[in-house]
């Protein structure tokens, strides 16, 4: 892996994923190399049930003719939230394609970045802000993921 000052890394930690996602995507697509640690901890805001389900159904599509031709949406918390931010890319296309390789999200904070600064996005404790909300732990535990 590649120097750790060349990472803007983001804590994800009580932040709001779609908000966290969306400033990743921007800072890979400016082609700078991006670092998220404790994916598991990051929050979806909204009603526990229907985020739930609206995420198992996106994890059991299957085409029936091939389903190896069916999309994949991943089960664990750090490759979730890298699909999500995936989905802000035009990965289709090669500056998506790198931009994607720039991203890096872990599950809990590695060995390597356990010194370096993290990047605070601006928001409100978004804990005070919706009533409902679940954390991505949660929903891969949910979803069938039971190591985390």
């Amino acid at each position: 892996m590649d120097n750790v000052s060349d990472y803007e890394v983001f804590d994800a930690r009580g932040k709001v994923a779609g908000r966290l996602a969306s400033v990743a995507a921007k800072k890979v697509l400016q082609g700078k190399k991006v670092a998220i640690v404790n994916a598991e901890e990051a929050i979806i805001s909204g009603d526990k049930k229907g985020i739930v389900d609206n995420y198992r159904t996106r994890v059991n599509l299957k085409n029936k003719v091939n389903p190896d031709h069916s999309p994949y949406w991943p089960r664990r918390s750090d490759l979730l939230l890298k699909r999500i931010i995936r989905g802000m890319l035009p990965y289709r296309k090669p500056r998506g394609k790198s931009a994607y390789r720039n991203l890096r999200v872990f599950i809990g904070t590695p060995d390597m970045f356990k010194g370096a600064k993290f990047i605070e996005i601006e928001s409100k404790d978004p804990r005070s802000m919706y009533t409902g909300y679940i954390t991505m732990k949660e929903l891969s535990n949910r979803l069938g993921y039971e190591k985390v």
